[in-house]
């Protein structure tokens, strides 16, 4: 995946940009408190950033602001779609998942195409905060940071929404399923 690694256009910036800002303006209880203007100067001189916030959204994520840390002045942007970004399902935990399956091979690993959007996945703190916003992936799963000690016996960790409570559930690494992506995290 090297789309993140090339320059937007001018063409792709102002999309992108009235794409965030109509998010931005329809979701306000996502980041009371906040100001368009600021966000989008801060976005506007980092390109870099920009290029994860388009892969976010080229893949499903439909990424919004949820929050400002105050300490750093970074502006923290979710996935927000309803359910688990379409564009990245089907994808085992990591590389060394990925390594381990000797057939019927998933295109890419979780860790692996966060790492080249630039972007985090979310850990399970983080997921239940997102779900403190809205109802998400009532359907569908999503991967979420899984904590070393899980990693080294083989497992990883994934997250949903059912019965109106967020779930954490355990599943081998190398797994892999069509209702199930992860969402990311970027800071601004």
């Amino acid at each position: 995946m090297n789309s993140n690694k090339k320059d937007l256009s001018p063409e792709q910036r102002e999309e992108l940009l009235r794409i965030l800002n109509a998010r931005f303006e329809k979701n306000m209880n996502r980041h009371k408190g906040l100001e368009w203007a600021r966000l989008q100067a801060k976005l506007e001189a980092n390109p870099e950033k920009l290029r994860s916030l388009h892969e976010m959204e080229r893949t499903g994520g439909e990424p919004d602001v949820v929050g400002h840390d105050k300490k750093t002045g970074e502006y923290i942007f979710y996935d927000c779609s309803a359910e688990s970004p379409n564009g990245r399902r089907s994808l085992c935990y990591d590389r060394e998942a990925l390594e381990s399956r000797k057939e019927h091979k998933p295109e890419d690993s979780a860790i692996g195409m966060a790492t080249a959007m630039g972007i985090e996945l979310l850990t399970e703190e983080q997921y239940r905060e997102l779900q403190k916003l809205e109802n998400f992936d009532t359907k569908t799963s999503s991967w979420v940071k899984t904590p070393l000690d899980i990693r080294k016996l083989g497992g990883a960790l994934f997250c949903d929404r059912r019965y109106n409570t967020v779930f954490v559930y355990h599943n081998g690494a190398e797994s892999y399923y069509a209702a199930r992506a992860f969402r990311g995290l970027l800071r601004v």
